[in-house]
């Protein structure tokens, strides 16, 4: 069977190594141009173009993967099989016509929830318990494919986006395996989705990590969970940007003063602690604009701050 493997973000690598570990054939691996970044804006590779060049593979980086002359050279490889995984562009009914099975897609979360580019994040800043894996075939809307294979996972109460992404994409590659050996022997179902069930996770933008400190302790808590990647959860200290990585839910004191949501209620080296809607939480690593990530002791050492100070909005 002649794969070729679309895919951008870390979270595909898991799963193109696993089919270069089971030897699959892959005839070409997608994959988002080089970019820009850092202050010298030096050219960084895709952690996936990275995994590729270690295991000598054939690489492919176009601008555009629907453009006219990526679809001669996709069909040029004569695929038997497209794997998507994170790869960042939305393919075309042509592109997706190419191979001579179908295209499958690895997708973070349990369709027909949670659809969209940032499945894990979403799932945590709702407050989910669990959540999972599907390997689908691929349509031409997002995310509204048959379903192949599904696998559940718990999510645990210290997980953040960071590491559930992390155990997500293991237990991806471990589906995609599986999926590919029901294929190759055509003993594979497709399992329409359930449209009245679909819930959406778009990308998320940089005001989506604002704390609002009226909200619940729990809310604030799971914010900072889904944000840690991007955009991070934030708030503001004297006109600054702060912000928070690492939080949890705190018990207010025995004799709590009457303190307005985002307001200091004490300092120690366990964390800022801050009144919310209905109670209090914990700030244990946060990141003002201009210096390094630390934690609260570090920041609370280095920084004039005071019980009764206030968090803002800006």
């Amino acid at each position: 069977m002649n794969i070729v493997f679309f895919g951008s973000s870390q979270f595909a690598v898991p799963s193109l190594k696993a089919l270069v570990e089971h030897k699959y054939a892959i005839s070409c691996v997608v994959t988002q141009p080089d970019k820009e970044k850092g202050r010298g804006l030096h050219l960084a590779s895709t952690p996936v173009k990275s995994a590729s060049v270690k295991l000598s593979l054939k690489i492919y980086q176009p601008e555009n993967v629907n453009h006219k002359e990526s679809i001669k050279f996709l069909r040029a490889l004569n695929p038997d099989l497209f794997v998507i995984v994170s790869y960042g562009q939305i393919l075309s009914a042509d592109i997706l016509g190419l191979p001579g099975i179908f295209s499958v897609n690895v997708h973070a979360s349990l369709l027909p929830k949670y659809r969209g580019a940032a499945p894990v994040s979403w799932a945590l800043i709702k407050g989910e318990k669990e959540t999972g894996v599907t390997l689908m075939q691929v349509g031409e809307k997002m995310d509204t494919g048959p379903i192949i294979l599904q696998e559940r996972i718990k999510i645990g109460a210290e997980d953040n986006a960071e590491t559930l992404e992390e155990r997500l994409s293991v237990e991806g590659a471990t589906l995609l395996l599986r999926a590919l050996r029901t294929i190759e022997s055509k003993k594979y179902s497709l399992i329409p989705q359930d449209d009245k069930e679909a819930s959406y996770a778009p990308k998320l933008r940089k005001n989506d990590g604002m704390i609002l400190w009226n909200s619940r302790s729990a809310d604030i808590l799971n914010l900072v969970r889904g944000c840690v990647n991007w955009p991070g959860a934030f708030t503001y200290y004297n006109g600054k940007l702060l912000k928070v990585f690492k939080a949890r839910i705190s018990t207010p004191s025995l004799n709590p003063a009457s303190l307005s949501p985002g307001e200091i209620e004490s300092l120690s080296a366990e964390g800022i602690t801050v009144a919310t809607g209905d109670g209090r939480i914990s700030l244990e690593e946060v990141q003002i604009e201009g210096r390094r990530r630390m934690s609260a002791k570090e920041f609370i050492a280095g920084y004039r701050m005071s019980k009764g100070d206030k968090f803002s909005k800006k």
